[in-house]
């Protein structure tokens, strides 16, 4: 009994293939695939040819505005093909587009960076339910997923909202982050003089 146990065993290990085909995931701007870094040495380090990628990533996002970043998946076969998947935009690039903000807030929770209407979400769940992953899952499902990245990036989602309200409160924004940013160059050169 136990030397048929045993040849099935070694029959399954044959007959299981493993798929040690390499996998990449990365996030490239539409239009601007360039064989320098860091793009260039992750397809070199799985043998694909770099100018005929960049040409065929270039070819299929020339019709997206040039910088938008797009999660890219990349399948390499064994013989030096592969398979390229390119998935929409990322739910926070369509969240501070919407909102009209370039940067979310550095304490989320304390901080509001934007404001966006349900109306706005509702339309960046349908366009995020064409990606692969999400392509089984519910408007409602993707609608609260928004909502909780939205949170995360200091963004609230409003019924209704006011364009002049919302200038005031961007402009008053500008001059948060402005302030911001000088905290964070002070704190660097700070840390630089103790590293020094």
């Amino acid at each position: 009994m136990s030397k048929s146990v045993a040849r099935l065993k070694s029959m399954k290990k044959v007959a299981d293939k493993i798929d040690h085909s390499s996998k990449l995931r990365t996030n490239i701007p539409a239009g601007m695939a360039a064989a320098g870094p860091p793009l260039g040495p992750m397809l070199g380090q799985r043998n694909i040819n770099i100018a005929a990628f960049c040409k065929d990533f270039n070819e299929k996002t020339s019709n997206i505005k040039q910088g938008v970043p797009l999660p890219t998946r990349v399948k390499v076969n064994s013989d030096r093909s592969y398979q390229l998947t390119i998935h929409q935009p990322p739910s926070s690039y369509f969240l501070k587009q919407a909102a009209g903000i370039s940067r979310g807030a550095m304490e989320p929770v304390k901080e509001t960076s934007g404001k966006i209407t349900l109306k706005h979400l509702y339309e960046i769940a349908k366009i995020k339910q064409q990606d692969p992953p999400l392509e089984w899952k519910s408007l409602k499902e993707i609608c609260t997923m928004l909502i909780a990245t939205a949170r995360t990036c200091g963004i609230e989602v409003v019924k209704e909202l006011d364009a002049k309200e919302y200038g005031e409160f961007l402009d008053e924004r500008k001059k948060t982050v402005e302030e911001q940013k000088k905290m964070l160059q002070e704190k660097r050169e700070a840390k630089m003089l103790r590293t020094a």
